[in-house]
């Protein structure tokens, strides 16, 4: 049973829809500004899941100095990522489905759905866990980063579902078919991914996790949805 490749993404969308329920259900019996307190624990909380993922690749100890690495690959890899993702626009293509799940879920008159569907999805879906979780998942049936990745979002959704309502929940969506895809992927080219490829992925995820918790706790200041081919770009760098 545990074997099986898939499982991980299974158990992180089931442990999304679970957080996002009870954040719902008992966000409304929360007063304001505990919910204004819990967003702002959870921005907090995205800003340094990204820090410290970035800097544990960023740097590398050598000849007795701390010293950065990749520096190149992250400028390359986030200016034409975000040129890329800028002509495709992906952010708006977000909204638009967070447009089209409000109407379709009742939820025309929830003022908070879009914004609350496109960061939640932002958070869970990029960064180190995600990426590699899913290629370890369908190369090796591993699926303890999964595991694991399942029981922060959970916590992460439910606290943002609390204070920013039921749209939280359906990013469990992009979560099945993103992840899902990686683990499909990596059983077609496990051959072709280096250790390298997945280090770079690594680092160019954190940094929009970090992105992602400045919009959480600034509001939109950086359209990160528009910088995710920026993983392609990292995982292709020589």
């Amino acid at each position: 049973m545990y074997a099986v490749p898939g499982l991980g993404t299974i158990v992180n969308v089931l442990a999304i829809v679970a957080g996002g329920i009870i954040g719902t259900l008992f966000g409304s019996h929360i007063p304001e500004r505990f919910r204004q307190t819990l967003n702002a624990g959870a921005a907090v909380t995205v800003l340094f899941i990204g820090i410290g993922g970035a800097l544990q690749r960023m740097l590398v100890f050598e000849n007795g100095e701390l010293q950065t690495s990749g520096t190149m690959m992250m400028i390359f890899s986030l200016a034409i990522g975000g040129v890329l993702g800028e002509i495709i626009n992906i952010d708006r293509r977000m909204e638009q489905f967070g447009e089209w799940l409000k109407c379709k879920t009742g939820s025309a008159r929830d003022l908070k759905f879009v914004d609350a569907f496109v960061d939640t999805s932002l958070t869970v879906c990029i960064g180190a866990m995600a990426v590699v979780g899913s290629i370890q998942d369908g190369i090796y049936a591993d699926h303890s980063i999964l595991f694991a990745k399942a029981i922060l979002d959970m916590v992460i959704v439910m606290v943002m579902a609390a204070s920013m309502g039921k749209g939280c929940t359906f990013s469990a969506i992009p979560v099945g078919i993103l992840q899902g895809g990686c683990t499909l992927l990596a059983v077609a080219v496990s051959s072709l991914i280096s250790d390298r490829a997945m280090a770079n992925l690594s680092y160019i995820g954190s940094i929009l996790i970090f992105c992602v918790g400045v919009n959480l706790l600034f509001g939109r200041k950086v359209r990160v949805a528009n910088l995710l081919p920026a993983l392609i770009v990292a995982a292709l760098w020589p």
